[in-house]
């Protein structure tokens, strides 16, 4: 019970829950609709996967920066609470779930399945050289409405909505870890962890958050646009915009932003998204 206690704080499922709906969105919006069970089991073991394999290499990567901050030092690896090799074997296995799940959903899937892989490897590093690191996972939660796009149809062919949810995406998860990166602006300042908050100070950090948010906006209304255009897509989209909204009235309780408003903005992306398809 103790180690799946411990594997549950290292893992935290629940972050989980706003990359998988704009996964599903990128499903959906491919689908146009309804598509197989079987697919969506898939698409869950390999969501589910990736972001396994992705948090226990960050976590892996800044064992040592976790175990000097003071608001990290009781997470699993730098407190002791669990080993290298356990924190190894469960990225190993995360890894083999995502690459198997992609196996089975399409030979494309598959040959791109590396991919995403790179990018959760790399943008735990960013932190140790560059202020622009809060893009870089960005980035690597981008891919995920691409994927979800690229599972139904297995092909690049009218991809434009996907590409613009993804900008979305990307936009929405930079804007936010920037806001994430306040509760550690002291620290990495002295310790010489790079990011825009410990570079440019909290608030000029923050307006990029704010400006980030806003053309985050700007691109999930060109998908309105551009794929929907229905009053009932109409609403979740404004929801969207007023939890984007919300994220920065927050910034000073990150934990609560992280954990209710980007879990809610994930799901309210999904509902969007099936509202533009289902309802008129």
């Amino acid at each position: 019970m103790t180690f799946l206690k411990n594997l549950s704080g290292f893992l935290r499922i629940e972050h989980t829950f706003f990359s998988l709906p704009v996964i599903f969105a990128g499903a959906f919006l491919a689908a146009g609709g309804i598509f197989s069970a079987r697919l969506f089991v898939l698409i869950v073991l390999a969501g589910t996967g990736a972001r396994t394999a992705a948090l226990a290499l960050n976590r892996i990567f800044d064992r040592k920066i976790d175990r000097e901050n003071p608001r990290t030092t009781r997470r699993e690896l730098p407190s002791g609470k669990m080993s290298m090799g356990e924190a190894v074997a469960v990225a190993a296995a995360g890894a083999l779930l995502y690459f198997v799940s992609a196996y089975l959903i399409c030979p494309l899937v598959f040959l791109l399945s590396p991919l995403p892989l790179v990018a959760f490897t790399v943008y735990p590093l960013m932190k140790r050289f560059t202020s622009l690191c809060h893009f870089g996972v960005g980035l690597s939660l981008a891919l995920g409405p691409l994927g979800g796009w690229l599972a139904v149809r297995c092909s690049f062919e009218e991809m434009l909505p996907a590409v613009v949810l993804s900008v979305f995406t990307f936009l929405w998860i930079s804007g936010f870890d920037i806001i994430y990166a306040t509760a550690d602006e002291e620290f990495d300042r002295r310790r010489g962890v790079f990011s825009l908050v410990a570079r440019f100070g909290r608030q000029r950090a923050l307006l990029v958050s704010r400006i980030s948010h806003l053309l985050s906006f700007v691109f999930l209304v060109f998908l309105y646009i551009l794929s929907f255009q229905t009053f009932f897509a109409l609403l979740p989209l404004l929801l969207c915009g007023y939890l984007l909204y919300l994220e920065h009235g927050s910034f000073g309780q990150v934990d609560s932003a992280f954990f209710r408003t980007n879990i809610l903005i994930g799901f309210a992306v999904l509902f969007f998204t099936l509202a533009g398809i289902y309802l008129p």
